[in-house]
């Protein structure tokens, strides 16, 4: 079983008549008949060898541009900006916050992209990187770093790479001088990692200092509090392994008390988790609970625990969790994030990037059927905007703009194509790596897209793009006799590092290396203790997956194909007192159109069929309510010399004081807080009291830094964008949100302003030392007390009753819309332009993933 897991692993539309007593009431019918309807194009459902080994070298090609630019251009720097051409040496760039806590000097994306070399057969490259780490890299720096992505991505890197150059000098032909250097770089770092783990809750610290570790006075960390579910549950692969390669049980020790420790602290009653903990007193800070940011890889890690290790205790804590996922978290195909104590409250309304590997993760555990909905959706979202942005709403809006050229929708197509060799997920695959090159492939590598809406480019190209995006590509268009190794017998880490499965049978447990296992009572299914087999999965129905995909394939409105067909009948339900407004007929891709603009498209067709009748609809006008806007505010500088003539347009929050109902604004003098972000008891908060605090993001949540500025006794704050080069003319504002839980206690006004504006403020602080600002809505900087509204109705209709005249057919204001015979109310949106289109495409053969030959704009949400 454990060899085998990567082997086998007409619409109706309802409305509900309201809660109004049914006394009298009736239910009528309206048939409306209408002369086009939604057509479907054919799957192309085969992919040629030819095709498969062109988009295969294609990749390759890929991430020749893409590691060739790191090491012409950024080596041994960590990371390679590709827009500066350059690398990124923590230090000597603008502070990033947290993101750069992923950078410790020790030539990051080199360690994170071994592995991924011998997966591409490159394996006289391979041998030359293992060569540059071993003599280069040095993991004593004084530097302070993320325990979770030093592990993931430095750590792991090194214990892939040592498995495959072991592997490769076994086979007697390459690495013949290598004598495990990886593995004693592997050791060292996982003995600078361990001081984390110092706590008395057995929880590691989300940071450490290399050279000093966490409590030496030197160290400049050890003051954190709290620490995200997965930066503390994503330990056991990398740490048991090394424990395993190297024969001390201590860092498998470590990693299984963390594992413990947030088991225990699992909600009882919903058997979910938290987002952060505190890794003192191991008490939830954060209560909202998800398969995405903040707790995604825990999930994760505990089932592939169980694979690499063949420990029962992780199978059964992840069995208990995944069915506490599927009863509150699923809602196919969307993923929430609800209240951990009252699982039944959703706590917000959108969804992150990173639950896009939840799909990969529930084919491991057999449940096609919600991965096929959730990988759907994802796509559906992918062919709207291009790429997954960061966070989008549950209608599939743009929350977070931002796509940093995450793996994870790779990985979860991957997962799928293994699992249904359906070759709709290759016709997947290949829109990743097409708009990869369409839309991010930049002269020195490939660049994170800063906002999907606008296609704008970020200076920043992670190591995981070279770790897990081109593995999971390439082994996706790969057979077997492609590959260098046999990919059945490694399991991916969450970095897409490859160790070996044969790790519990040829390295026994360390002693008293064993968890104690508590039997769980659950309720079991067909793959609760087996893998998963196509078999089982798919008998006698290999259309199985299609059946699926098809009810989400127009999800987000994007796609539909059209083609005329004679006649498409469509029922909606009315009341006789009344009709649900018309956004359902927008829904349906049907508008209103007024009939002499109806009379001048082709109705003679329309008079070849009967059954078109005449039929009255009394709409009655209703004010409609208001969409959210992001109202802008402003940080104008009123001191001398700037005197109000240098305004910086600001983001509002969702939470703290409402600027627009401070009719002059909030004014004060400007002070840096210490630390810079806010995420801990501010160092100078005397010289913080009684003035407005400039806070850099990151680090913690919006809600976590006010807290702690308005306990320092700041009267304002002032967040400022950490992402290099963000400025509020390419990059639609946005509205601070809180942590999931009240924020009432926050009586602070916040704004937030992008890297651009933000330099304009501190150089302005640097130069003059005494700045005074004045925070207020950008209407109220105008002089205008109000914003222009727009005045937006809905329509109600109801059949107009027999004999009505037509003065009397309704009280009040009405609008009166009169279908004849011969003439049509209704019509599908997007006719007139299609008709044009199919004319222009007659001879071509029509494919599911029409977006890849869309123009390069990225369209707006």
């Amino acid at each position: 079983m454990m060899q085998s897991y990567m082997r086998t692993t007409g619409n109706k539309q309802c409305w509900e008549s309201g809660s109004a007593s049914t006394t009298g009431m009736m239910w009528k019918t309206l048939l409306v008949v209408s002369l086009f309807c939604w057509g479907k194009c054919q799957e192309s459902q085969n992919m040629t060898p030819e095709e498969k080994g062109a988009i295969r070298d294609q990749i390759v090609e890929m991430f020749d541009h893409a590691y060739g630019s790191y090491m012409k251009y950024a080596y041994p720097a960590d990371e390679l900006m590709p827009l500066s051409c350059r690398g990124r040496v923590r230090g000597q760039e603008p502070n990033r916050g947290d993101i750069d806590d992923s950078l410790g000097k020790f030539s990051l994306t080199l360690i994170d992209t071994l592995d991924t070399l011998v997966v591409l057969n490159k394996l006289d490259e391979f041998e030359e990187a293992v060569k540059k780490a071993v003599s280069d890299v040095r993991l004593d720096n004084d530097v302070v770093v993320s325990v979770f992505e030093t592990n993931i991505r430095v750590l792991g890197g090194l214990l892939g790479g040592h498995v495959m150059a072991d592997l490769l000098r076994q086979r007697g032909e390459r690495m013949q001088w290598y004598r495990d250097e990886l593995l004693h770089m592997a050791k060292e770092l996982g003995h600078r990692l361990l001081p984390a783990f110092n706590t008395t809750s057995g929880l590691p610290y989300p940071k450490v200092n290399l050279r000093y570790g966490v409590l030496n006075p030197l160290s400049r960390t050890g003051t954190e509090s709290d620490t995200c579910t997965a930066c503390a549950g994503t330990m056991i692969l990398e740490f048991a392994a090394l424990s395993r390669l190297s024969g001390n049980s201590v860092f498998e020790e470590h990693a299984r008390k963390a594992l413990d420790v947030l088991w225990e602290r699992r909600q009882r009653g919903s058997d979910l988790v938290g987002t952060v903990i505190n890794i003192h007193n191991g008490e939830w800070v954060r209560r909202d609970s998800g398969v995405g940011a903040g707790i995604d890889s825990y999930y994760e890690y505990l089932m592939k625990a169980y694979i690499l290790l063949g420990d029962n205790v992780f199978l059964d804590r992840f069995n208990v969790h995944y069915s506490a996922i599927m009863k509150y978290i699923s809602q196919p195909p969307l993923l929430l994030n609800v209240h951990m104590h009252n699982p039944t409250v959703s706590v917000r309304s959108w969804m992150d990037s990173l639950l896009a590997f939840f799909p990969g993760l529930q084919v491991l555990r057999g449940d096609l059927k919600p991965a096929i909905e959730t990988h759907e959706m994802l796509y559906q979202v992918t062919k709207q905007h291009k790429f997954l942005p960061e966070a989008f709403t549950t209608e599939f809006r743009v929350h977070w703009g931002q796509h940093l050229l995450r793996p994870e929708f790779a990985e979860s197509t991957y997962y799928l194509y293994k699992a249904t060799g359906d070759p709709y997920y290759l016709r997947v695959g290949q829109s990743i790596v097409e708009k990869l090159n369409a839309y991010a492939r930049v002269p020195c590598g490939f660049a994170a897209v800063q906002d999907v809406r606008t296609g704008t480019h970020e200076d920043r190209m992670d190591s995981f793009f070279l770790a897990e995006m081109f593995k999971y590509l390439y082994l996706m268009f790969s057979e077997k006799s492609h590959l260098p190794i046999d990919m059945d017998g490694y399991i991916f880490t969450t970095e897409a590092h490859l160790l070996p499965i044969s790790l519990s049978t040829t390295q026994p447990p360390c002693p008293g290396n064993n968890t104690e296992t508590v039997r769980i009572s659950q309720e079991e299914d067909l793959f609760t203790h087996s893998c998963p087999s196509t078999e089982t999965l798919f008998p006698n129905n290999p259309s199985f997956a299609k059946t699926i995909r098809d009810g989400y394939k127009y999800l987000t409105g994007v796609g539909r194909a059209f083609h005329p067909l004679p006649i498409r009948e469509i029922e909606l339900p009315l009341h006789d007192n009344g009709m649900e407004p018309v956004e359902f007929f927008k829904s349906m891709g049907i508008s209103l159109t007024p009939l002499n603009e109806a009379n001048m498209g082709d109705t003679g067709r329309l008079k070849e069929h009967k059954g078109v009748y005449r039929v009255k609809l009394v709409a009655e006008l209703s004010q409609a309510p208001e969409e959210e806007v992001v109202v802008p505010h402003v940080v104008q500088l009123i001191s001398p010399p700037f005197l109000g003539r240098t305004v910086l347009t600001a983001g509002p929050a969702k939470f703290g004081m409402d600027l627009t109902k401070q009719e002059h604004g909030v004014k004060g003098s400007i002070v840096k807080a210490s630390p810079y972000t806010a995420c801990g008891p501010i160092d100078n908060a005397a010289g913080l009291k009684g003035h407005i605090a400039l806070a850099l993001r990151g680090d913690c949540m919006f809600a976590a830094k006010a807290r702690w500025l308005q306990k320092a006794g700041a009267i304002g704050a002032i967040f400022i964008d950490h992402r290099e080069g963000s400025n509020s003319e390419e990059t639609p504002l946005f509205q601070m949100v809180g942590d999931g839980d009240s924020t009432e206690d926050i009586t602070l006004p916040l704004v937030f302003l992008f890297s651009r504006e933000g330099a304009v403020l501190t150089a302005a602080l640097e130069k003059h030392h005494n700045v005074d600002v004045l925070l207020l809505p950008k209407e109220r900087q105008l002089g205008r007390d109000k914003m222009e509204k727009h005045v937006s109705m809905n329509l109600k209709l109801r059949l107009a009753e027999e004999g009505e005249t037509e003065g009397g057919a309704a009280s009040g204001r009405t609008l009166e819309f009169v279908l004849e015979n011969d003439e049509v109310l209704l019509k599908d949106e997007g006719v007139e332009e299609l008709r044009e289109k199919q004319q222009s495409e007659q001879q071509q053969s029509c494919t599911e993933d029409s977006d890849r030959t869309q123009p390069s704009q990225i369209p707006d949400s």
